[in-house]
């Protein structure tokens, strides 16, 4: 099996059915810290200043624009809370999987 961030976020326009339960709980176990509440991965990333969580949520921008993935986020400080979906379906797809374990990949 290919790993997660080895993929590349196949843009969606929708028409693809959702992940559901067992498939979603496969990709989840691919990737640390995340949830999945409803239809949605959650992650919230924490720092020790708040020009770190900026520095993350600029790199974090610079994967999804490249990935035409973009997920939602907001900065509080020091941590930076991430949800992520495929808005084309409202629900998830294997590009949020892929989303999320390429920014995981972001070192600070």
């Amino acid at each position: 099996m290919t790993e997660l961030k080895e993929k590349k976020c196949v843009p969606c326009e929708g028409g693809i059915p959702k992940l559901q339960g067992a498939e979603a709980e496969i990709m989840l176990h691919e990737l640390e810290g995340w949830r999945i509440e409803g239809e949605k991965l959650l992650k919230t990333f924490k720092f020790k200043k708040f020009m770190q969580s900026i520095e993350f949520v600029n790199k974090m921008a610079t994967i999804a624009e490249g990935e035409g993935h973009h997920p939602n986020f907001c900065v509080n400080f020091r941590e930076v809370d991430l949800t992520v979906w495929t808005h084309a379906i409202d629900g998830l797809s294997e590009n949020d999987f892929i989303l999320a374990a390429k920014i995981d990949e972001i070192k600070m």
